[in-house]
């Protein structure tokens, strides 16, 4: 009887220890099947930058067996020389084949005469996950990988799904919607284009750029919401995109605080819709003679954002505030040169 009573406590303690251990063996099986599952389907993407910040490198992820490639609108795309190298080394020329700049999204496709019937992420599940979800980060952070080695993989929880804090200027994110943010420092350099997953395999979002917090300065971890992304992908795999910019494009900020004439910056008369933001004149002495800006300069980026004519380059910099810094991305021949300036104090207006 005494010996009954003292055994089964103990066997009670071995179900409660198996029941804790199985979880954990099957977590940490799950997470590595999903990484050999993730692996194959991930991109390294080469191409325009190189300078100053202007990285030449991100990542993306496959979409379609032929070859199609969602990635980050970033800079990197701005090349006629874009290259993409798959898991296993293999490189292939590529071509940008639509983008959609206010999600930060662009769909790339491989140049190949052969059917590359390719493992591909399916984007049309549209996983979703909430706050505590524990997830697996894959990118090309600081281009540890260019032939055959594996991309990096970080380990992660999802803190919360929200609307990011924007901030004009050099808050970098045209997206206003909601975005994962995570605890695992995903967002690095060459990062933006990867993706995150569950642990079991779902895909749910896109890496972004790096941008910081309006409210707290400091870095944010997060990716793009893949259930967001679904869409847009899909328009543009299949040809039939429709772009959000093109249906509303948003009129000029009324409140322009600064003009490219306050940087030095002459551009050429605006007589078109979409006149192409090239540069007149260069003031002498001023921020852009210093940085070395010339003319005949393209602007085709500021602060990351597409410069798509004179009104957009017009509205970007109506937008900054005193005391930022400014980044500008311009076309010179087939180089693209990058340039930092600060932003003058704001001239107070007359009545």
């Amino acid at each position: 009887m005494n010996q009954a009573k003292l055994i089964k406590p103990i066997l009670i303690c071995i179900c409660l220890l198996g029941a804790l251990l199985v979880p954990v063996h099957r977590l940490d099986a799950s997470s590595r099947e999903t990484i050999q599952y993730a692996l194959p389907r991930l991109v390294k993407i080469f191409g325009a930058g190189g300078v100053k910040n202007l990285y030449g490198y991100s990542t993306g992820f496959l979409v379609s067996p032929e070859g199609h490639i969602a990635t980050i609108w970033s800079p990197v795309l701005d090349t006629d020389q874009l290259s993409v190298v798959l898991h296993d080394g293999r490189r292939y020329e590529a071509e940008v084949l639509g983008a959609e700049p206010h999600l930060d999204l662009a769909i790339i496709k491989l140049k190949s005469e052969r059917d590359l019937n390719l493992p591909y992420f399916n984007y049309e599940e549209k996983a979703t996950a909430g706050a505590g979800t524990r997830i697996l980060g894959f990118s090309n952070m600081f281009r540890v990988a260019t032939g055959d080695e594996p991309v990096s993989v970080l380990h992660g929880v999802i803190e919360a799904r929200t609307d990011l804090p924007r901030r004009r200027g050099a808050f970098e994110l045209s997206y206003t919607g909601d975005v994962y943010v995570v605890d695992a420092i995903t967002n690095n350099p060459g990062a933006a284009g990867g993706v995150i997953m569950t642990y079991d395999g779902k895909l749910l979002g896109m890496i972004g750029k790096q941008v910081r917090n309006a409210k707290t300065n400091t870095w944010v971890n997060y990716s793009l919401p893949i259930d967001v992304l679904s869409k847009s992908i899909r328009q543009i795999v299949t040809g039939k995109f429709e772009s959000s910019e093109d249906q509303n494009e948003p009129e000029p900020s009324i409140v322009e605080r600064y003009k490219p004439i306050d940087f030095g910056l002459v551009m050429v008369p605006d007589v078109l819709f979409r006149t192409p933001a090239f540069i007149d004149t260069v003031l002498p002495g001023s921020q852009v003679a210093q940085a070395g800006l010339k003319p005949d300069d393209l602007v085709v980026f500021v602060n990351d954002e597409l410069i798509k004519s004179c009104k957009t380059l017009k509205s970007e910099l109506g937008k900054l505030e005193a005391g930022d810094t400014v980044r500008l991305v311009v076309r010179r021949e087939n180089q693209l040169v990058a340039v930092e300036l600060q932003v003058p104090p704001e001239k107070k207006i007359k009545e």
